[in-house]
C-alpha cells in the first residue's frame, strides 16, 4: 500500500511541527498554500495559529472555496486549536470578517480556556487513541460548546469538549504536534488511508 500524501495548510501557524508529526506517523507531508497543491493531497491538517488570520489568508490565496469543496466531498481533514475553529459551522464570538470552512456540526468558543499567559498542559483521554492519555497542550485554546447528533465526542477536559470527529473530519482544541507524541496524527493518517480509493493505492 502506498504512503498517503497529507498536506498542512501553510498560511500561518505551527506548520513545521505538523509536518514533522505526520512524517513520524508514516505519511508523506507537504505544505499547502495554493489550490493546485490542495488538489494533490489525500488529506489536510489545519494547524494552530490565529483563526481569523488563517481564514482571511485562505480567502486571499483563493483557497477558501476549494477547501470547502474538498471537505464537503469527504477529504479527511484534521484541525488543531485554530483549525478546530475553522472546521466549525458556527463561532460564538467571531472576529469581523472571520469565515469558517465548516465540516463539523459544532458551535465553538474562541480563546475559551484563557489568554496566552493562561496556557497549560493536561492529560487527556482521547477515544480511539490507544495507550496512556495524550498530553494536551492548550494555548489560547477554544472549546466546543455543543455538537450535532452525528458528531462523536472523543475527549473532554474540565467538563468541556476538546476533541471531536464527524466522518472524515477530526478536531482537537489542543496541540499534540508540540509534544513528540504522534498518536493523534497516527489516528488521522489511518483515517486518510481508509478513505483512499483502490485506484489511488
Amino acid at each position: 500500500m502506498s504512503t498517503p500524501v497529507i498536506g498542512v495548510l501553510a498560511l500561518q501557524g505551527d506548520v513545521r511541527e505538523h509536518l514533522i508529526a505526520l512524517a513520524a506517523a508514516d505519511a508523506v507531508a507537504r505544505p499547502v498554500r495554493r489550490p493546485e497543491e490542495l488538489a494533490e493531497v489525500d488529506g489536510l491538517v489545519l494547524p494552530g495559529g490565529e483563526s481569523t488570520t488563517i481564514s482571511k489568508l485562505a480567502v486571499l490565496f483563493g483557497l477558501m472555496e476549494p477547501l470547502r469543496a474538498r471537505v464537503r466531498a469527504g477529504m479527511p481533514v484534521y484541525g488543531t486549536c485554530a483549525g478546530l475553529i475553522l472546521l466549525a459551522e458556527k463561532i460564538l464570538d467571531p472576529r469581523s470578517g472571520q469565515e469558517t470552512i465548516g465540516g463539523i456540526d459544532m458551535i465553538v468558543r474562541r480563546n475559551a480556556f484563557g489568554r496566552q499567559n493562561e496556557s497549560f498542559e493536561a492529560a487527556v483521554d482521547v477515544h480511539g487513541v490507544p495507550g496512556a492519555p495524550v498530553e494536551g497542550v492548550f494555548i489560547r485554546a477554544p472549546w466546543v460548546e455543543s455538537v450535532g447528533a452525528d458528531v462523536e465526542v472523543l475527549a473532554e477536559h474540565d467538563g468541556h469538549i476538546v476533541a471531536v470527529r464527524r466522518g472524515n473530519a477530526l478536531a482537537t482544541s489542543f496541540h499534540p504536534e508540540l509534544t513528540g507524541d504522534h498518536r493523534v496524527h497516527a489516528l488521522f493518517v489511518d483515517m486518510v488511508r481508509a478513505n483512499r480509493t483502490p485506484e489511488s493505492l
